[in-house]
């Protein structure tokens, strides 16, 4: 469960395998919180709830330290247009897992990628070129003339 920005509901949300293989090592290593605690728990001082701006500055000193400029939307929003490029997810599944309230934010994730787009384009042009075949309703000669003498 989730707690939503927008009406602060509790909100059910998928995982993976791999994140509930990751929950279950941290509970491992931290325990199980009290009834009705929240999982998520500061490592460093007093034990309270990891909030957003808890994990926000963590990400912060682990970037600094790398010399990146990553935040915790980008994490989300890499993970929203890899799900929206998944040919085997609907739009509807992705806008789900996001809880977006409207497909169409959703639909901003499905924006084509550069690097997709220059593997298609290299894919493209390494097939065999397509001879044009024109209808018989067309006079070869006109043809001809309009797109020059094959």
């Amino acid at each position: 469960m989730v707690v939503s920005k927008g009406t602060r509901d509790r909100q059910p949300v998928p995982v993976s395998p791999e994140a509930l293989a990751y929950l279950a090592a941290y509970l491992d290593d931290v325990g199980l919180p009290d009834d009705g605690g929240l999982i998520w728990r500061t490592r460093r001082g007093e034990t309270r709830p990891l909030t957003y701006w808890a994990a926000r500055r963590i990400l912060q000193r682990a970037t600094e330290q790398l010399g990146m400029n990553w935040t915790l939307h980008d994490a989300r929003h890499t993970a929203a247009t890899r799900f929206a490029r998944d040919p085997e997810m609907t739009l509807a599944e992705v806008q789900t897992i996001l809880r977006h309230a409207h497909v169409t934010t959703t639909a901003l994730y499905t924006v084509v990628g550069l690097d997709d787009l220059v593997d298609k384009l290299a894919e493209h042009y390494g097939r065999p070129a397509q001879p044009a075949a024109w209808s018989q309703q067309y006079d070869p000669q006109d043809v001809a003339v309009v797109f020059g003498a094959r």
